[in-house]
């Protein structure tokens, strides 16, 4: 089996699982415990908190460990835009038309429950933001810009330095969810210009369950979970240490091997999309075709079911996704697509393919990809 789906997840390298291992077994203490095993589990979490903080470009204190991209980026909208509301007054947030449904369904709780406006920008064909949109949305009483440094459905990369620029010129904070981003992209917040950013361990090797929100000390955040304090009083509940160790682990095992890993998987994909695009007449390649994360390659194929295609390169061993895994089962085309003006009819052919951080696809198996997408495409008309 082939399996070009790891947008949707990792499968758990060996080396964060051995990392891991001491802190479910012998040093398993909750972290606030005072005593040897607590003490263990908390330096632990510290060291953690330090190694992921170093790779960012932030402080170790800017680290808020989650359970997932899902609640970091819950935590970092409705965190920052209800801060800046109880703070100023400040009740607009910019996001896009193209985000991750943690983003979009965060916005949209902002605005039912607390009143927000939100103004969602459009974007190309390509799915990219033009900062200039960004600079001509900006208020008084805009609180926060959220984007995507990445989109998780056709594998576009925003300019999030010009973004940043823009929000910033006004005073404004920048959030992104670099969730699909890391590993293949630069993540140092610095050189980005941004404020927060969000992660998640299972697109990286590290276990599903993980995950950050690094949010520099200057910005005001209301927690979401309430209990304990834990995390300095942004983000209540017991740490999981282990899930912290492994995270950091796999992140500096990506940040590592980043350049060499981009270069060559970009390669394969490449490669790939030539193939099926030579190999299918009624394929369109979807997403910018330069901006675009290394791994990523997705098409709509007119005249066909996006889900019998599917259907049909499992079965011949291939396996792939219809786009975003957290909109799985919906009978809706994709917003993304949709947004970047692909008819919704056609929409419901897409067939996303995405390369791991450790893909090594021979040239036989490329050939077998190329042919089965091909094969599968032509059954599923």
């Amino acid at each position: 089996m082939l399996y070009l789906d790891n947008a949707a997840t990792t499968p758990v390298r060996p080396e964060v699982l051995e990392a891991m291992m001491p802190f479910l077994t012998r040093w398993y203490g909750n972290p606030s415990s005072h005593h040897t095993v607590g003490e263990a589990a908390a330096g632990a979490l510290a060291d953690a908190r330090a190694r992921v903080a170093r790779i960012l470009g932030m402080r170790a204190g800017d680290i808020v460990f989650t359970s997932g991209g899902t609640e970091a980026n819950n935590l970092a909208v409705k965190g920052i835009a209800i801060a800046a509301h109880v703070r100023r007054g400040a009740s607009h947030v910019i996001t896009s038309a193209i985000e991750h449904e943690s983003i979009l369904e965060s916005v949209d709780y902002l605005a039912r429950i607390h009143g927000s406006s939100v103004s969602r920008l459009p974007v190309d064909g390509a799915a990219r933001i033009d900062p200039g949109d960004v600079a001509a949305a900006l208020r008084e009483d805009t609180a926060l810009v959220s984007v995507g440094y990445a989109n998780n459905e056709v594998g576009t990369v925003q300019d999030v330095a010009a973004i940043a620029a823009a929000a910033h010129a006004r005073g404004v904070p920048v959030h992104i969810d670099a969730v699909q981003a890391a590993g293949w992209l630069p993540l140092d917040a610095a050189a980005l210009g941004v404020d927060a950013i969000s992660l998640a361990g299972h697109k990286l090797g590290a276990p599903k369950g993980t995950g950050l929100l690094a949010v520099r000390g200057r910005i005001p955040i209301e927690p979401v979970l309430h209990g304990g304090g834990q995390e300095r009083g942004r983000r209540s509940g017991t740490e999981n240490v282990a899930g912290a160790v492994g995270l950091a682990t796999a992140l500096e095992l990506a940040e590592a091997d980043r350049a060499a890993s981009a270069l060559r998987v970009s390669g394969v994909r490449d490669a790939f999309i030539g193939g099926v695009l030579a190999g299918v007449t009624t394929a369109t390649l979807t997403g910018d075709r330069v901006h675009r994360l290394p791994g990523t390659a997705s098409f709509t194929f007119a005249g066909t079911s996006g889900e019998a295609v599917l259907l049909e390169l499992e079965r011949r061993g291939v396996v792939s996704s219809s786009g975003s895994a957290c909109a799985a089962g919906s009978d809706e085309p994709s917003h993304v697509l949709v947004a970047m003006g692909i008819p919704a009819e056609l929409a419901q052919t897409a067939v996303r393919f995405t390369f791991g951080h450790d893909t090594r696809v021979d040239p036989g198996e490329l050939t077998r990809a190329v042919q089965a997408s091909v094969a599968a495409v032509q059954s599923g008309a």
